[in-house]
C-alpha cells in the first residue's frame, strides 16, 4: 500500500523536481533473471533498468561502504525492491524518475539503509542463541533543515516493510515542559541562546535516560512503552511536551532505534573557544557536560551528516519558510529566519569542526560513517 506524507517546506522539493558505462557478467545474469521478468520488457523500459543500475554503480557513497560494483550488480535485486517500496511511499513513478529524485534515492537512502543493515547483522551476531538482543541505536547527528527527519522517515518505513521492528525518536522529544523552559529563560536573563528551546540545557535529561533506558530493554513480544513526543505548535509556537495519550506506543522485541537530533555528538570544549565564538555559549558549553551520559552513551552506531558551510541552515529554513508562506500556510518572515538560525549557528561553528574531525564521543570509528551533503542535500564524494 502506497503511504502518503507531506511536509510543508522546501525540505521534500526533490520530490518535484521535475553517465558511465559499466558491464559485467552480474547485471548481464540480472538483466536475464526474474527481476527482468518483473519489469515492463520493452527494448526502451529495459535499457532504463540498465541505466539505473549505471546510475546506482556512479553513487558517491558506495566505496565508503565498501560496495563494487560486482557487488551491487548481485544484490541488484534488494537495490531495485528499496528503491520501488520509497517511490510508492513518496508517491513517485519509479520509470520516470528525475535525476535528483534518482540521487535521493539511490545514491542516498538505499545506500545508508544498506549500512544500517549491515550494522544491525554484525551487532546481533555478537549474541548467542537465545539471548535476549536489545535493539541497535544508531544516532543521526546532522544540522537543521538538512533532511534528516526524511531520512529517517524513509529507513523507519524500510525497516517495517522488511519485517524489522523499529522505533524512531527525536531530540526534540526530550524538551523541557512550557513550565520547565519558562524556568531556564528566568533562569538565563539576557542569553538569547537559551531563551527559547533548542540549545544544551533547555532538555529533561532524565526523561531522555529514562526512555532510552527503557527502549533498550524491549527484547521480547508483549513489552510495551509509549515514546514521548513534543508538540512545536502549542503556546503559539514556543511549544511544549505533547500530552501523553499522544504518544505513539512501541512493543517488543525491537530491532533498531533510529535517534536523531541537530546537536547529537556535539561535546564540550575548551572555554576560550567558545567565549570567541560568542560569550553566551559559556552556560550551554558547561550544560554540554551532562549530555554524554543522557544520549550519546545509548547510541552504537553513528551517521554524521556533514555539511560545508552552517549558513546552509540558514538557506534551507528560508526556502521552508518561503515555501509555506506561498502555500497560503503561516511562515516565519525573513527576519524572524534570521533570528530564529542566529540562535543556532553559534554551537554549529563552535562543535561541528570537533565533531567532524573526532567523531563523537566514546564512538568506534568502524560504526561511524561521514556522508558530507551539498545545498541541494545530496551527498557530495568530499568528507
Amino acid at each position: 500500500m502506497p503511504v502518503h506524507f507531506s511536509k510543508s517546506g522546501g525540505e521534500y522539493s526533490w520530490m518535484q523536481d521535475n553517465s558511465r558505462h559499466q558491464s559485467s557478467s552480474s547485471i548481464e545474469k540480472w538483466k536475464q533473471g526474474r527481476l527482468h521478468l518483473a519489469l515492463p520488457t520493452t527494448p526502451a523500459q529495459v535499457s532504463s533498468v540498465e541505466d539505473l543500475y549505471e546510475f546506482i554503480c556512479s553513487g558517491p557513497l558506495l566505496s565508503k561502504l565498501g560496495l563494487s560494483t560486482e557487488m551491487i550488480g548481485e544484490s541488484i535485486d534488494k537495490w531495485l525492491s528499496y528503491g520501488l517500496r520509497l517511490c510508492r511511499l513518496f508517491q513517485l513513478n519509479e520509470l520516470y524518475l528525475t535525476d535528483p529524485q534518482k540521487a535521493r534515492i539511490y545514491h542516498y537512502y538505499v545506500p545508508v539503509f544498506l549500512w544500517c543493515e549491515d550494522k544491525i547483522s554484525k551487532y546481533r551476531s555478537q549474541f548467542k542463541d537465545g539471548e535476549d538482543i536489545p535493539p541497535l541505536v544508531i544516532g543521526f547527528s546532522a544540522p537543521q533543515g538538512c533532511g534528516k527527519t526524511t531520512l529517517v522517515f524513509a529507513l523507519d518505513y524500510l525497516f517495517k516493510v522488511t519485517g524489522r521492528k523499529s522505533a524512531t525518536l527525536s531530540i526534540d522529544d526530550f524538551y523541557w515542559t512550557a513550565e520547565g523552559q519558562a524556568k531556564l529563560r528566568e533562569a538565563n536573563p539576557g542569553n538569547a541562546l537559551l531563551e527559547f528551546r533548542g540549545n544544551a540545557g533547555s532538555h529533561d535529561l532524565s526523561l531522555s535516560i529514562e526512555t532510552l533506558t527503557a527502549l533498550r530493554k524491549l527484547t521480547k513480544e508483549g513489552i510495551k512503552m509509549k515514546l514521548p513526543r513534543y508538540d512545536k505548535s502549542a503556546y503559539n509556537g514556543r511549544g511544549d511536551r505533547a500530552d501523553p495519550s499522544e504518544w505513539p506506543e512501541v512493543e517488543g522485541p525491537l530491532t533498531v532505534v533510529l535517534f536523531e537530533g541537530w546537536m547529537l555528538g556535539f561535546k564540550p570544549i575548551p572555554i576560550e573557544v567558545v567565549k570567541a565564538v560568542d560569550p553566551q555559549l559559556e552556560i550551554v558549553n558547561k550544560n554540554l557536560e551532562a549530555y554524554y551520559d543522557s544520549w550519546d552513551k545509548f547510541i552504537d552506531a553513528w551517521l554524521v551528516i556533514k555539511i560545508q558551510d552552517p549558513s546552509y541552515v540558514y538557506q534551507w529554513r528560508l526556502q521552508a519558510e518561503i515555501a509555506m508562506r506561498e502555500a497560503g500556510k503561516p511562515g516565519m518572515t525573513d527576519e524572524e529566519v534570521k533570528d530564529f538560525v542566529s540562535r543556532y549557528l553559534p554551537a554549529y561553528k563552535a562543535y561541528l569542526p570537533t565533531l567532524y574531525s573526532e567523531g563523537p564521543k566514546g564512538s568506534d570509528p568502524e560504526n561511524v560513517l561521514f556522508v558530507e551533503i551539498d545545498e541541494g542535500r545530496n551527498p557530495i564524494l568530499a568528507g
